[in-house]
């Protein structure tokens, strides 16, 4: 018989939330040190969303995307989850670029960023620290009608080797074009300039089980391998969820799910205003990522080449290039041993910015030739700073966007959530639908580890001041038979 995977599930909770991506579990962590019944539903078996690791044979542990965030970190794990976490954020020693128009490494911070601008690319120091000061002023509520390329042209014209040094590693790090808001490159450019790049000792899985027995421990249900099959409304509010072919009432969802698979699959556009589905229409998905997975043969090892490699052999910076499938620009993130302490093992992972139409309409075996030449090529571009590594490596694996799709269930298996209109209607789902929130990758500022995490903060608030607002009304909860 198929195993129950909701044997002991009551009937109604608080709040369900959707979803174990880092936005998902702070939300839901939070939500129950706050005194709220929560189940906590993930159709994985493994919890952290696009925070995860798989392992292979040969004692291989590979993280799917612990490849650097913000300082903030330190201060979001120390207050919504524990110290133990907080003390395990590391600061990366050096990120380094390399392609046509400049080469060097740096600590990715204000210092040194104001040195580098200063030196080697000859900018006034008044027009850098006018930059850096515009930069940080920007704020989520600003209306901000300036592009990324406008901002870069305002401040630095026509010096397009100064743009790929500013925004190469920001489009890696959430999707961003120079097409989109300033807005969305500013926030998350300054989160990085703060105090530079930070990475998680212990790796991902590590991570998620000090994760997992915080959750348990505050006393959140959590349950994997649980599909939220459909978010029950009545009238113009949550009444509860179908898991699994499972009815659960509830007064209140949380969706860590993707804002435009919440909205259309989960509840169903009739649910809400035309005028509201007007505007969903517009928002734009961001794009995707490939990723290849290099094991290194135990008792193996690789010179230190920097933690973060930006490479490329374009002759300037440009968003379809970065895009293309035929590959130009790649992120090579280096796993030392003292990621995992105790191991003595390395591991190097390559990610590239994708779409989802290059890969979606292969036919198996186009699409399993076109995952071994990206392994290859990307062996290649490897080999200028790790000369044998087809000697030391003994597993390889090439993830794309049908990879994500697949595990995730993000549409085109979107890395990056959406483009900025994306966090509106997030936003103004409770307008729509009493309960009803979302947290998660939309806009791009709440992408990535920091912003995910901290929009997972800003939403749990919101829902707990709603299910206080509810406790006194018990009609509001109704039985599992919803």
């Amino acid at each position: 018989m198929e195993r129950n995977w909701l044997k002991g599930a009551k009937s109604a909770y608080d709040v369900v939330v959707i979803g174990s991506g880092l936005a998902g579990m702070t939300a839901a962590n939070l939500l129950a040190k706050l005194g709220h019944s929560v189940l906590l539903a993930e159709h994985h078996y493994n919890m952290g969303g696009l925070a995860t690791w798989f392992k292979r044979k040969g004692g291989h542990i590979l993280d799917i995307s612990l490849h650097g965030f913000p300082s903030g970190m330190v201060k979001t794990f120390r207050k919504y989850w524990t110290q133990d976490i907080s003390d395990s954020v590391v600061r990366l020693k050096g990120v380094r670029f390399d392609n046509p128009q400049f080469q060097f490494t740096t600590t990715f911070d204000k210092t040194d960023f104001t040195n580098i601008l200063l030196e080697r690319f000859g900018i006034v120091k008044e027009v850098i620290d006018e930059f850096f000061d515009f930069a940080r002023n920007m704020n989520f509520y600003d209306e901000l009608k300036m592009t990324t390329g406008e901002l870069f042209e305002k401040f630095f014209p026509g010096r397009k080797d100064v743009w790929r040094f500013l925004m190469e590693p920001i489009t890696y790090a959430n999707g961003s074009t120079l097409d989109d808001p300033a807005l969305s490159y500013g926030i998350v450019f300054s989160n990085f300039m703060d105090k530079g790049v930070f990475t998680y000792r212990g790796g991902t899985d590590q991570l998620i089980k000090k994760m997992k027995k915080e959750l348990l421990k505050n006393g959140v249900d959590i349950r994997t391998h649980c599909l939220v099959e459909k978010i029950h409304v009545e009238g113009n509010n949550v009444k509860g969820v179908k898991i699994n072919g499972q009815d659960i009432a509830c007064r209140s969802v949380l969706s860590n799910s993707n804002i435009l698979s919440t909205i259309h699959k989960l509840v169903g556009d009739e649910k809400f205003s035309p005028a509201f589905i007007k505007e969903v229409k517009k928002v734009r998905l961001n794009n995707s990522s490939c990723q290849v997975y290099i094991g290194v043969k135990k008792g193996e090892k690789i010179d230190n080449v920097g933690d973060l490699l930006f490479t490329s052999v374009a002759d300037e910076y440009n968003t379809e290039k970065i895009l293309a499938k035929q590959v130009t620009s790649r992120t090579f993130s280096f796993y030392y041993p003292e990621i995992r302490p105790g191991l003595d093992r390395y591991s190097i992972v390559s990610s590239t910015n994708a779409r989802y139409e290059d890969w979606a309409n292969l036919s198996d075996e186009q699409y399993e030739i076109e995952k071994e030449n990206l392994i290859q090529t990307t062996l290649d571009a490897l080999e200028k700073y790790v000369p044998d590594i087809r000697e030391k490596a003994d597993y390889f694996e090439a993830a794309t966007p049908k990879t994500f799709k697949r595990y995730t269930l993000a549409p085109e298996g979107t890395s990056f959530g959406t483009k900025f209109e994306g966090l509106k209607i997030s936003r103004d789902l409770p307008k729509q639908i009493g309960g009803l929130f979302h947290t998660g990758s939309v806009g791009i500022i709440m992408s990535g580890w920091l912003g995910a995490a901290n929009y997972g903060v800003i939403v749990a608030n919101e829902v707990d001041k709603f299910i206080g607002s509810m406790k006194d009304k018990p009609e509001q909860m109704v039985t599992a038979s919803v």
